[in-house]
């Protein structure tokens, strides 16, 4: 009997060792070997920016992924979607120091658009990303197809990871209102909000080029004016100069800058 329990002992012990085994090598397989090459593929904001500010985005996407889960149902999760899920994430975030999606433990991809129910499959089926709550608090639900169109189209101002990662930077405050307290300087608070109610009556009635999405509530205006400022920051400050200025204030980056010092490089 004694040497039944010596045996059973044993036996949890080698399966408590390859447990930790698998979940060392599932980190380590969760950075993909040529993640750095796959951004300077796939992700123009990290084509644009300076060799030291590469290094430090590179930093971010490692502890970003190996860090957070990300899981595909009825579709396989490449290296590239790993890599553009990670960028997609620090992009918002690249301005803050040591910044940590605190309220994010998972991504899970669906292969395409899926309902409220989180089926993909059917009718219904308009969604492209969703942050979680209640039950699936911490989660974050991405249409695949859309996150790599988010990438691929380096014209449009549209950026569906982008903008669900916008939405929990928001959601720092505990809701999702456009109005992230915890980024935004008490000065700046009255004048961001009479500039966002001010815009969305414009985008209302019809006149302005911002995705008419954003009219939807505060909370999906910052999100979709937020992917236009990361998507096209020479066209925001073209055409919207003092939402563009607000939001190199609540972002603290300035991408427009890199983007017309790229142009004059070329």
């Amino acid at each position: 009997m004694v040497g039944f329990g010596l045996i059973l002992i044993g036996l949890i012990l080698v399966l408590y060792v390859i447990n930790i085994f698998s979940r060392i090598k599932k980190k380590k397989l969760a950075v993909p070997a040529d993640f750095q090459s796959l951004l300077e593929e796939n992700v123009r904001y990290y084509q644009l920016l300076s060799p030291s500010d590469k290094s430090r985005f590179e930093t971010m996407v490692q502890r970003f992924l190996k860090r957070t889960s990300i899981e595909g149902v009825g579709t396989t999760v490449e290296p590239l979607d790993r890599v553009l899920v990670a960028a997609s994430a620090i992009i918002p975030i690249f301005g803050f120091k040591d910044w940590e999606y605190f309220n994010l433990t998972n991504v899970i991809l669906y292969p395409d658009t899926f309902n409220e129910n989180y089926q993909y499959e059917g009718n219904k089926r308009q969604i492209l990303g969703m942050v979680g709550s209640g039950p699936l608090n911490g989660q974050m639900i991405l249409s695949r197809s859309a996150l790599r169109e988010g990438f691929s189209n380096k014209t449009d101002k549209s950026n569906t990871a982008i903008h669900e990662f916008v939405h929990l930077l928001d959601k720092t405050d505990g809701v999702i209102d456009g109005f992230p307290s915890k980024l935004i300087e008490h000065s700046y608070s009255i004048p961001w909000m009479k500039l966002v109610h001010k815009t969305i009556q414009q985008i209302t009635d019809g006149h302005t080029d911002i995705n008419p999405y954003g009219a939807l509530n505060e909370g999906e205006f910052f999100a979709v004016i937020s992917e236009y400022f990361f998507e096209r920051p020479d066209l925001l400050a073209e055409k919207h100069p003092e939402l563009y200025q607000m939001l190199t204030k609540i972002f603290r980056q300035d991408p427009s800058r890199e983007y017309f010092s790229q142009r004059h490089r070329d």
